[in-house]
C-alpha cells in the first residue's frame, strides 16, 4: 500500500471537521426552530382573539335583548299616553243633608255625579239567619279576584275614601243614569238590570218603590279597616239602597221589612243580597257571579 499523501490527509481531515461542524450547525438550527418563541406567542394571541370574539358575541346578544325590552317599554308608554283619561276630580264630594232629613250622614258623589255609598267595615257578625235560609239560593257573590278577571283593576292604589276609577277598560263600561228617584253610576248592564227590577217593583209594590232611595253605587276604595280588601263597589257592580231615606244598620242581624221584599226581586234577577254576608249588610245588593259572567260572554262588558 502506498503511503498517504500528507496534503491529501490534511484535506480529508479538514473535510471531516467541516462536515461535523455543518452537521452540528444544522442540528442547532433545527432545535432553535423547535424552540421559536414567536410560535408560542402566535398561539397565545390566537387564543386571546378567540376569547375576545366570544365575549363580543355575548355582549351583542345582551345588547339585542336590551333593545327588545326598550322597544316593549316604548310601546307600553305609547299605549298609556294614548289611553283615555278621566277628568281630574276630587276623590269624593260631600254635601250636608237637607234640614229634617233622617239620613244622619253626609252624602257623597262619585266622579260622574252619581251617589257613592258610605264606608263599609270589616267587623264581622254571624250571617242573618233569614237571608241564609231563604235568599241567595244558587247565587254566588263575585269575589274581588273574579271581578278583576272580568273587569280589570279599577285603579292602581286605594284608600278608605272614594277615589276615581282610572282603568280605561272599566271607564268605557261605566255609565250614569237616573233610576227611579236617584242617580247612579254602575257598569252599563247592571244599570239595565236594575232599571228592570225597579220597573217590576213599581208595578207590583208601589209603596216600597216610592220609599226607595240610595246610599250610592260606584266607589273605588278599600273596605274600612283593611289595606288589601277592595270594596265590590269599586267595580260599579253593587248598590246600597235606603227606605224612606233611612240606612239599614250594618252588622246588627236585623233588616228593614221592605229590604226583605226587595231581596226577592233582586234574587230573581240574579243579584246577591248582602244580608247573607258574614258581616250582615242588608242595604247592599250586587250582581251575582253567574250574571256577570253571562254579560261578559255576551260582549256587554
Amino acid at each position: 500500500m502506498r503511503p498517504l499523501n500528507p496534503i491529501a490527509a490534511v484535506v480529508i481531515g479538514m473535510s471531516v471537521i467541516l462536515a461535523a461542524a455543518v452537521f452540528a450547525f444544522v442540528g442547532d438550527l433545527l432545535r432553535d426552530t423547535d424552540r421559536d418563541p414567536n410560535a408560542g406567542r402566535i398561539d397565545r394571541l390566537t387564543q386571546q382573539f378567540a376569547q375576545q370574539d366570544r365575549e363580543i358575541q355575548s355582549l351583542r346578544a345582551e345588547l339585542n335583548s336590551v333593545k327588545r325590552k326598550v322597544t316593549e317599554l316604548e310601546g307600553k308608554v305609547k299605549e298609556l299616553a294614548e289611553a283615555p283619561r278621566a277628568e281630574p276630580v276630587p276623590p269624593s264630594t260631600a254635601v250636608a243633608p237637607p234640614p229634617g232629613e233622617p239620613l244622619s250622614q253626609q252624602l257623597f258623589f262619585d266622579q260622574f255625579g252619581g251617589m257613592a255609598p258610605p264606608e263599609e267595615t270589616e267587623n264581622m257578625t254571624e250571617p242573618m239567619q233569614l237571608a241564609r235560609k231563604r235568599f241567595n239560593e244558587g247565587i254566588m257573590r263575585p269575589t274581588p279576584a273574579v271581578l278583576r278577571q272580568i273587569l280589570g283593576e279599577p285603579r292602581s292604589v286605594y284608600s278608605t275614601s272614594c277615589q276615581p276609577v282610572t282603568n280605561p277598560k272599566l271607564l268605557k263600561t261605566l255609565v250614569s243614569r237616573d233610576i227611579g228617584h236617584f242617580r247612579l253610576t254602575m257598569i252599563r248592564p247592571a244599570l239595565d238590570s236594575l232599571g228592570q227590577i225597579m220597573e217590576r217593583l213599581r208595578k207590583e209594590e208601589p209603596d216600597i218603590y216610592a220609599a226607595i232611595g240610595t246610599a250610592g253605587a260606584l266607589c273605588a276604595r278599600y273596605v274600612r279597616g283593611s289595606n288589601r280588601s277592595v270594596s265590590s263597589h269599586a267595580w260599579g257592580a253593587a248598590v246600597d239602597l235606603t227606605l224612606k231615606k233611612n240606612l239599614d244598620r250594618m252588622g246588627d242581624n236585623n233588616t228593614q221589612f221592605g229590604l226583605v221584599v226587595l231581596a226577592e226581586f233582586f234574587n230573581d234577577a240574579g243579584w246577591y243580597w248582602g244580608a247573607g254576608y258574614s258581616r250582615e249588610d242588608s242595604m247592599h245588593f250586587e250582581v251575582g257571579e253567574a250574571l256577570l259572567r253571562k254579560w261578559a260572554a255576551e260582549g256587554k262588558l
